[in-house]
């Protein structure tokens, strides 16, 4: 197999990015969805805050599509604000560098990424046991299994049309997720008892990002030349 395959034509790219916006705003198949989204939510905070230094305690996902992540050391101030603010970022930033990806030809590499993560995820989920039982357990091995199945028994073609729908749906269901949370978002409170400003600053600030990325991704999935 070839480390490069040739991106879709903008039209294929752009029906699949319609079809991932029936998954993300579709009220039955969003509950399915949200799960995905969660493990990036939960998986940003998780990663930044290890790369911050904060150990991490508890990665929790919850049967309802929420999620949460707790610390042993995490400190108020830039690092802790930083950690907490990037979680509604997460998705939608998961799904550029997978646009970019696809942009450069790096497609079926999206999915041995994903796959990556998510057992990263596990380990994180896997040392939180003692601490907490969540719906993870079952929903991130279910979700590498059926990546597992679709990279080794899929055909390419169906292996591209994946990496281009589960990037159209990290990028769309980060804006979702911000416009139904808004201020009522647990991050923005948490965020409002750290620095003291307004939950509708970070909701802004959430809405900007993830609908920058979703621009910019449509740029490099549709828009290519």
């Amino acid at each position: 197999m070839s480390i490069t395959q040739t991106p879709l034509p903008g039209p294929d790219a752009a029906a699949i990015g319609i079809a991932a916006f029936v998954v993300v705003y579709a009220k039955d198949l969003w509950s399915l969805a949200q799960h995905f989204q969660t493990m990036a939510h939960e998986g940003m905070h998780a990663i930044t805050g290890s790369m911050l230094g904060f150990r991490v305690k508890t990665v929790e996902l919850y049967q309802n599509g929420d999620g949460k992540t707790t610390y042993y050391n995490l400190l108020v101030g830039g690092g802790g604000v930083f950690t907490g603010f990037v979680g509604y970022l997460g998705p939608s930033a998961f799904g550029l560098a997978a646009a970019g990806l696809i942009h450069l030809g790096f497609i079926i590499a999206v999915l041995w990424l994903a796959v990556t993560f998510l057992w990263v995820l596990l380990l994180a989920l896997l040392r939180s046991f003692r601490y907490a039982r969540t719906f993870g357990y079952l929903s991130v091995p279910v979700t590498m299994a059926l990546f597992f199945v679709l990279i080794y028994y899929g055909s390419i073609t169906l292996q591209i049309v994946l990496a281009y729908g589960i990037t159209w749906v990290l990028l769309l269901s980060g804006v979702r997720r911000v416009v139904q949370r808004w201020t009522g978002a647990g991050d923005a409170g948490i965020l409002k008892d750290q620095t003291h400003l307004p939950r509708w600053f970070w909701a802004v600030l959430w809405l900007g990002g993830t609908f920058s990325a979703l621009c910019l991704g449509w740029r490099l999935l549709v828009a290519r030349a």
